[in-house]
């Protein structure tokens, strides 16, 4: 359990285990914080520590983790904090893992760096169904509402702006189509099946990039194999040398 000060910026994070490193990036939407993990549908904290080094982190101004907010706030800000706690961290190349929104997230970094992304697991990921915008927008205000007296000095049309960079784009907003079906990285899709994280998505993203293998019954576990198939999978992908 430790922080990682980058300027105005403290993340909160935990490593556990030992072995080739797996970024994790929780469910919860905009409170994304290592507590969500806690009594999901499978723990990979727990399940994928006893092979690998797993670190797991709060979200900027989710959970422990604190940062300041600006209009130009957006998926690009988190795949910064993303980069920069790999950096402090001394971790040339890992594996990511994204729940819920953690999906886009786990685009972004490999957008950003892709030789550094070995292999990506993106368990029901968010993504835009073309009716559930409103949906989103709900989310980050029930987020955003709590801190706004912490914050006094931000303007309603700077927590607009960042809601709108965040959410009012399509796909999986962070990346496009076209970067997804150029996208060589190996990448094990959990399907997901409600309005937050649409079916659609997930079969789509399978769909476009080339080295994409879809699970569509993951949610029980035991009976579906799911931490098993997961850890073969990152075995598989993880470097020899």
């Amino acid at each position: 359990m430790a922080f990682f000060e980058r300027g105005e910026v403290n993340l909160y994070y935990e490593i556990h285990g030992e072995g080739y490193p797996v970024l994790l990036f929780a469910p919860g939407g905009m409170r994304s914080a290592v507590s969500f993990w806690r009594g999901s549908e499978w723990d990979p904290i727990e399940a994928l520590s006893p092979h690998f080094q797993v670190i797991a982190m709060d979200q900027r101004n989710a959970g422990q983790s604190r940062a300041p907010v600006t209009a130009d706030d957006g998926w690009h800000t988190y795949t910064s904090d993303h980069v920069a706690l790999l950096d402090h961290l001394g971790i040339e190349k890992t594996h990511v893992m994204g729940g819920c929104i953690g999906g886009p997230y786990s685009f972004g970094v490999i957008e950003r760096h892709p030789a550094r992304i070995t292999a990506a697991v993106l368990q029901q990921s968010i993504g835009d169904s073309g009716e559930n915008r409103e949906l989103f927008h709900a989310m980050f205000d029930q987020w955003a509402n709590p801190l706004k007296p912490s914050m006094p000095s931000v303007s309603e049309e700077t927590w607009s702006s960042f809601r709108s960079n965040m959410f009012d784009h399509e796909f999986v907003y962070n990346v496009s189509r076209e970067f997804v079906a150029s996208c060589q990285t190996p990448l094990l899709v959990l399907m997901g099946s409600d309005p937050y994280h649409p079916e659609a998505t997930s079969r789509e993203i399978a769909e476009l990039a080339p080295n994409a293998q879809l699970i569509e019954a993951w949610k029980n576990a035991d009976a579906d194999g799911t931490v098993e198939a997961v850890v073969e999978f990152l075995k598989a992908n993880t470097p020899r040398n």
